[in-house]
């Protein structure tokens, strides 16, 4: 669920008075036109791979791109739903996310073919963490589960269930989960279960809660949006991309 950027406490402290442009990129992947969103510093600032909601790729994501170009890093926001697809309808969202999660491998595919489009635009795929939100973080620990060559996933209030027949056995890179404990969609019974499978397959791991954040905390402007999480969550994140990527 998301609503218009109102209210940018977060982004007035964070942001320098002008942001850096970013470009929509349209991509293909086996014959089908996505539309992905290219946000860069500089040559050889590290990557980030970032990952929408089931809301698919909107100016949320954008304000996100622009504040990690604020802080030196290129962005790629991938799109998992295709061009032109940005459901409104909450029966829209659970078609395009569920079709998603009954096809694993397309779901893998694609976010493989947005991590290869960045490295085209000039990312950094050597020095690259995934990072996403809601749905975008479930895509978020498919890719860490599938051994994406990457330096570190991160996953803001997504989805944790592992599914069947899947396990983080090739996962190669540290795991940050950001989680609200009043978060009634992805219960805390899904947060331990992940970090009992993360602990029994050596994944180094970094799990936070928040109290009384619900989920979607970080949504600007939405009534589930909880300030002190928001601002906790993106320090956390920080935190954990200076000591992933270097920089």
């Amino acid at each position: 669920m998301k609503t218009t950027l109102k209210g940018l406490t977060l982004c007035a402290a964070i942001l320098a008075p002008t942001a850096i442009a970013g470009e929509h990129v349209i991509y293909e992947l086996n014959g089908q036109s996505y539309e992905g969103y290219w946000a860069k510093v500089n040559n050889t600032a590290p990557l980030v791979l970032l990952v929408h909601d089931w809301d698919g790729l909107t100016e949320y994501e954008e304000k996100r791109a622009e504040m990690l170009n604020e802080m030196g890093y290129n962005v790629f926001a991938v799109d998992l739903f295709g061009q032109d697809v940005r459901p409104t309808k909450v029966e829209d969202k659970r078609q395009h996310t569920g079709e998603l999660y009954k096809d694993r491998a397309k779901l893998q595919a694609l976010m493989n073919a947005g991590l290869a489009e960045a490295g085209k635009l000039g990312g950094n795929l050597d020095n690259t963490v995934v990072m996403g939100y809601c749905f975008g973080g479930a895509a978020t620990l498919e890719s860490a589960r599938a051994g994406m060559p990457v330096r570190g996933f991160v996953t803001f209030h997504g989805g944790l269930k592992t599914p069947e027949g899947q396990s983080y056995a090739q996962t190669k890179a540290p795991i940050m989960v950001l989680h609200g404990t009043a978060d009634s969609a992805i219960p805390m019974s899904e947060f331990a279960g992940l970090a009992v499978e993360l602990e029994e397959n050596g994944v180094n791991h970094e799990m936070i809660t928040y109290s009384g954040a619900p989920h979607a905390f970080t949504v600007f402007g939405s009534d589930r949006y909880r300030e002190d999480a928001d601002k906790k969550s993106w320090t956390a994140f920080s935190t954990f991309l200076k000591e992933t990527t270097g920089s």
